[in-house]
C-alpha cells in the first residue's frame, strides 16, 4: 500500500513538472510589457513625448496642452494567448484632422477580427499572439483646472473588462504650468551649478527651499505666484564660495586696520585736515562695501566693522 502511495505521489510530481515545462511563459501584466514603444506628436509633427524601451524611460520633450490635436504611434506585443478579445480605449476626444475616426492599423497583416471598429473611441479586437503597430488620432480634452491632469491616452485591457493590461498616460498641463516647468528646470540647473561652485551652504538651503515651495504652490494651482517665487531667485550675484570667504576674511581685517591707522594719523596731524579727511572718507566708503559683504558671512564681524565705520564718521564729521 505504501509503495502504491509513493508511486502515485511520484507520478503527480512528474506530471506537474511536465505541465510547467510545456506551458507557454506568461509574463506578469504591467506597463511596458504589452505596449512596447510609443511616441506622441502634435498636429505640426513636433515630438511631445517619447518612450525609449532601451532605457525604459519616458522623455517629455514639450508640454502636452489641453485642446492639442495629437498623433500617437505605438507598438503592441501580445505576449500570451487568450480565449477572450482584447480592447483598446482612449480618453482623447475625436480628432478634427483625421476623418476616419480614432485608430489606424499600420501592420496590415494583423488580423483584428470582426469586432474591430477604428472609428470608435473604444473597440475590441481579436486576441492573437504577435506584434503590430497602430496609430491613434485624438484631441487632448480641455480642462478648467490650473493643475496638471492625467490623461489615459491608450488603455489596453481584456474585452471582458477588469484592470488595464497596459496604458499610455500623459500629464496635460496649462500654458502657465508649462512655463513654470521650464523655469523650474532652469533654476534646478542653476542650483546644481551653485553646488558645484561651492557656494555658501546657507544660500544653497534657501535656494532649495524656494524651489520646493514653488513646486508646492504650482501643484496647488497658483501658477502665477509660483513663477514669481522662482523669478525671485534671479539675483545679480550669489554669495561668495567658501574658498572666497576664507580669502575675504583676512582682507577685511587688513583694510579695517588700515582705516584705524589713518584715523590715528589724522588725529596727530589735525593741521592737514583737507588731505587726510579726503583719505579717511575714501576708506569709510570702502568700509561700507566691506561691511555689507561681511554681513552675509559673519554678523559679529559685520557689527564690529559697522562700529568702526561709525566712529570714523564721527571723527571726520560725516
Amino acid at each position: 500500500m505504501k509503495n502504491k502511495i509513493l508511486a502515485l505521489s511520484l507520478l503527480l510530481m512528474l506530471t506537474t513538472v511536465m505541465i510547467i515545462s510545456i506551458s507557454p511563459p506568461v509574463k506578469a501584466v504591467g506597463v511596458g510589457q504589452w505596449i512596447t514603444t510609443y511616441q506622441i506628436e502634435d498636429s505640426t509633427g513636433q515630438l511631445l513625448v517619447q518612450y525609449d524601451p532601451a532605457t525604459n524611460t519616458t522623455n517629455t520633450l514639450a508640454p502636452v496642452l489641453p485642446g492639442t490635436e495629437v498623433k500617437v504611434t505605438f507598438t503592441i506585443n501580445v505576449i500570451a494567448p487568450g480565449a477572450d478579445l482584447l480592447k483598446l480605449s482612449t480618453s482623447l476626444q475625436k480628432s478634427t484632422s483625421y476623418s476616419a475616426g480614432y485608430w489606424e492599423l499600420l501592420t496590415t497583416s494583423q488580423d483584428m477580427g470582426t469586432t474591430y471598429n477604428p472609428a470608435a473611441q473604444s473597440t475590441t479586437f481579436k486576441w492573437t499572439v504577435g506584434t503590430f503597430d497602430m496609430v491613434l488620432y485624438g484631441k487632448v480634452p480641455n480642462s478648467a483646472s490650473k493643475v496638471a491632469q492625467t490623461v489615459n491616452v491608450v488603455s489596453l485591457s481584456s474585452g471582458s473588462g477588469g484592470a488595464a493590461i497596459d496604458q499610455i498616460t500623459v500629464q496635460a498641463t496649462s500654458a502657465g504650468l508649462a512655463n513654470f516647468n521650464v523655469l523650474y528646470s532652469q533654476q534646478q540647473e542653476k542650483l546644481n551649478s551653485l553646488i558645484s561652485q561651492g557656494i555658501s551652504q546657507g544660500y544653497i538651503e534657501i535656494f532649495t527651499n524656494v524651489l520646493n515651495a514653488s513646486r508646492t504652490i504650482a501643484n496647488a494651482g497658483d501658477v502665477t505666484d509660483a513663477i514669481a517665487l522662482l523669478n525671485g531667485l534671479n539675483v545679480s550675484s550669489e554669495p561668495a564660495s567658501s574658498t572666497m570667504q576664507a580669502l575675504f576674511l583676512p582682507i577685511v581685517g587688513v583694510l579695517a586696520a588700515v582705516a584705524v591707522i589713518f584715523v590715528v594719523m589724522f588725529l596727530r596731524v589735525r593741521g592737514k585736515v583737507s588731505y587726510f579727511q579726503l583719505v579717511v572718507e575714501d576708506q569709510i566708503k570702502d568700509l561700507e562695501g566691506l561691511t555689507l559683504r561681511a554681513s552675509k558671512i559673519d554678523r559679529t564681524m559685520s557689527s564690529s566693522l559697522e562700529s568702526v565705520k561709525e566712529r570714523l564718521k564721527r571723527l571726520v564729521g560725516m
